[in-house]
């Protein structure tokens, strides 16, 4: 399963996206990871979830984090879900929203097939309005 948080600075994403990593390393069987770029909520998240630090606009496309996403998983085969926060700041150029935008739907489909391959939850916070997401990524957003 694949969802989305998207909000405007300060509307809370993060906090929810902690609250939701937090709440399930509590009840689930396997792992928990956390990606963000920076290391300001380290503290706010349970020890038992991975965190993973990233630099801001590491990478340039979806492909390089999918990429990301796979050498994480090759790691460890108990990780049963990703949090990541502040997708758009990780991946350059991924949220210059427009109503079609192909990148990020193409992450999408993408996640998608990882996580029914590797039975795996991803929940992602864009720093966007709601407004300017595609369909496809509305129907998705928690």
């Amino acid at each position: 399963m694949v969802q989305f948080l998207a909000g405007l600075k300060g509307e809370g994403k993060t906090r929810k996206l902690i609250e939701m990593a937090n709440a399930n390393a509590k009840t689930t069987d396997g792992h928990v990871v956390f990606i963000d770029n920076d290391r300001r909520r380290t503290h706010d998240i349970s020890r038992e979830i991975r965190f993973v630090e990233t630099e801001k606009g590491l990478l340039s496309n979806y492909r390089e984090f999918i990429g990301f996403v796979l050498g994480i998983l090759s790691q460890n085969s108990d990780i049963t879900d990703i949090y990541v926060d502040g997708l758009n700041n990780i991946v350059c150029n991924l949220c210059d929203i427009a109503p079609s935008n192909e990148d990020l739907l193409k992450l999408k489909k993408r996640l998608n097939e990882l996580s029914e391959k590797e039975h795996v939850n991803f929940t992602l916070s864009l720093h966007c309005s709601k407004d300017d997401l595609p369909e496809e990524i509305k129907v998705a957003l928690v």
